[in-house]
């Protein structure tokens, strides 16, 4: 089964990318044989912003990287999403990337990874709302990181022990619907 950690921020200083290394670390040690997890960073893709005259809902697909990102999400069997909350929402980068593509979203499982205000509930609930609207399923995982600010001073996210053990359950969650 192949996860991907799909990293929803691209600003400088993020603190996505330090979150998805410490859920890619964790996810490894757990050793589950027939689990196969990646990062899929938002920045190194650096998808333009979807600007086409043909919704992607159409199949249609004739924008710069847009069928290389559908092949790419294609290969994956569950997604893991990370995103911070900025304004009560979640980044647009991430939106963007969501609605680059459509058909290869629908029927996979998703788990959700948020911070900031309120511990990235309010980015949580509307991102659900979208990836229900383009047919993912949603595994009720998630986890909302508190004290972000406090707990990432230096290069790295290092989880208490509710966030990690808080991973073992997504993990069980999203093999679970992946194989429903």
């Amino acid at each position: 089964m192949k996860i991907y950690i799909i990293v929803g921020s691209i600003r400088e200083g993020r603190v996505a990318i330090k979150i998805a290394d410490w859920l890619y670390k964790q996810i490894k040690q757990l050793g589950f044989s027939t689990v196969d997890v990646e990062i899929i960073d938002l920045k190194v893709w650096d998808l333009p912003f979807f600007a086409g005259k043909n919704s992607p809902a159409t199949g249609i697909y004739d924008q710069p990287k847009q069928q290389d990102w559908a092949d790419k999400i294609t290969l994956g069997d569950a997604f893991i999403f990370v995103t911070p909350e900025y304004n009560h929402g979640y980044s647009p980068v991430l939106k963007n990337a969501l609605d680059y593509i459509y058909k290869e979203w629908q029927g996979k499982p998703a788990a959700f990874v948020s911070y900031g205000g309120t511990n990235g509930s309010r980015s949580i609930d509307q991102l659900k709302q979208v990836c229900t609207f383009i047919g993912m399923i949603d595994s009720n995982a998630v986890i909302e990181i508190r004290d972000i600010f406090s707990r990432t001073k230096d290069y790295t996210f290092e989880g208490n022990e509710f966030d990690n053990k808080a991973i073992q359950s997504v993990i069980h969650k999203l093999i679970q619907y992946a194989n429903a």
